[in-house]
């Protein structure tokens, strides 16, 4: 029998869907990575997208493989929710809601600025709460903690809690590894009801939001999963999922021979079109690793398969794709060049358009496959580009493409080095670097007018500032923070 949301866990997934997700940028994760608590983050953000799920229109919600994701997301809900949580004497609760004595001055403190949908009123007191004129204390929406001292002495409730819960969230994400692929038989079961080549703009923000928020999901899961397992065999490289001493030259080469391996077996080749690599072999940043080698074999992969089709498989010596990596103040940028006859100016928009493919036939999916041994196709179901897209843009960056129709494709990716906070807009990049650059006083100075000039609360407009920006994912529904009246051109993402 399948598994189905009753009406009272569509409640509280709708409870839970009233409150915005809280956002973390790169480095702080580093910062605050020790102790991270998810137990708070995950369901507002699993809410945000079982709600939005549920609400998509032109009959999108009722596609058999949309519903099925919509469930998974519920059932992910339910687990963490109904998550039995020890029962701990006031003063243990006490000492895990307030920051530790040790943190050092260079600590970075998460403020809090938006309620926090399972922490009664008045509980988190003390560091992080909000006053209102009565003195009296609001919930704090601070869903990441400092470290904790003596964590030695935590009872063993507390230690067998964190262990379920870590379990739960290897469910968690082994069941949700299919989310992309699935959502995408959703798309095609869609185009073929309404009979459409082509999805609409509606739909394709949608999706951008959708495939965004889950990266931020399965961000915070894997961060929350990789400390666990660290806590036992630690790597000083590594902070959780993210390498401190990303090495760019290791991974191209990775990305380089998974991509030629991926084409000799798709097209029956003796050997796949050679690929140059330029890349200062020392070159290390702070970044996740598992995003930046997606992002790269999937380019790859797109410049190989234009190669090989352009000069035909019979040829014996394909054109030389160049792969070059070059060191910024701002960004890493990574250029990929081919001569695979390149792309129409008129078809450059759709290449970002998700389940646009120039492949002859999109292949299928069987509705119950196994999708730890899902293997992934060398072109066909249009998600590459769009996907790699949103990975680059979660930490900051970019994917841009240049083409030259006739003779090949340059693809740009740019990394952002400066760490900023998961999910900025792209309109604010510039602002932001230069407020990185130059201090904050001239930036502060010009937004606080904006606020003052929109009748905005410049206590709450501080906070909004000082906290990371949301992790991008939906239109907020709840009004919250003013800020976000001025982004109101912006589409805003949250986690």
């Amino acid at each position: 029998m399948s598994w189905k949301a009753s009406e009272r866990l569509m409640d509280t997934i709708r409870h839970y869907a009233r409150f915005p997700a809280t956002g973390v940028s790169l480095r702080q994760m580093v910062q605050f990575g020790e102790k991270p608590s998810v137990a708070e983050e995950l369901p507002i953000r699993l809410a945000h997208r079982v709600q939005e799920l549920d609400e998509l229109p032109d009959g999108l919600n009722e596609m058999p493989s949309v519903i099925k994701v919509k469930d998974w997301y519920a059932q992910s809900f339910e687990e963490i929710t109904q998550l039995p949580r020890p029962q701990l004497p006031s003063d243990i609760r006490s000492r895990l809601m307030k920051p530790s004595k040790a943190i050092g001055r260079n600590a970075f403190r998460l403020p809090a600025a938006t309620p926090n949908p399972s922490i009664d009123e008045g509980e988190a007191d003390g560091w992080g709460g909000l006053q209102n004129d009565n003195g009296k204390a609001k919930a704090s929406a601070r869903r990441y903690f400092a470290i904790v001292d003596d964590s030695s002495d935590w009872p063993a409730d507390l230690h067998l809690y964190n262990q379920r819960f870590a379990q739960t969230l290897h469910h968690i994400k082994r069941r949700h590894d299919g989310v992309v692929t699935t959502m995408a038989q959703g798309i095609l079961e869609y185009k073929r009801r309404r009979q459409r080549m082509q999805i609409d703009s509606t739909i394709q923000s949608f999706l951008d939001r959708f495939y965004m928020s889950r990266i931020g999901i399965r961000m915070l899961i894997g961060q929350h999963i990789a400390l666990t397992d660290q806590s036992h065999h630690r790597d000083p490289t590594y902070v959780g999922i993210i390498c401190t001493k990303t090495n760019v030259q290791d991974l191209a080469q990775e990305a380089i021979e998974n991509a030629r391996f991926v084409c000799e077996d798709h097209y029956g080749l003796f050997e796949a079109p050679k690929v140059q690599l330029v890349c200062n072999p020392n070159l290390n940043f702070m970044y996740v690793p598992g995003h930046l080698s997606h992002m790269l074999f999937e380019t790859l992969k797109n410049s190989l398969r234009a190669v090989v089709e352009t000069h035909g498989m019979e040829k014996q010596a394909f054109p030389v794709t160049k792969v070059i990596v070059a060191e910024g103040k701002e960004d890493i940028t990574i250029k990929i060049s081919d001569e695979g006859g390149g792309i129409p100016r008129s078809a450059i928009p759709l290449v970002w358009t998700y389940m646009y493919t120039t492949v002859d036939r999109t292949p299928s999916l069987d509705p119950d496959f196994d999708k730890s041994d899902f293997k992934a196709p060398m072109a066909g179901f249009g998600y590459g580009l769009p996907i790699s897209r949103l990975y680059a843009r979660y930490f900051g960056g970019d994917l841009k493409l240049i083409s030259m129709e006739g003779y090949g494709t340059d693809v740009y990716l740019h990394l952002n080095r400066l760490s900023f906070p998961l999910g900025f807009f792209a309109n604010d990049y510039k602002a932001e670097a230069a407020r990185y650059r130059n201090g904050n006083s001239n930036y502060y100075k010009k937004q606080q007018e904006e606020e003052q000039q929109e009748g905005s609360d410049d206590d709450d407009y501080k906070a909004a500032h000082d906290m990371p920006a949301a992790i991008p994912c939906q239109q907020e529904r709840t009004a919250h923070l003013d800020i976000r009246k001025r982004r109101k051109e912006t589409t805003r993402f949250e986690g």
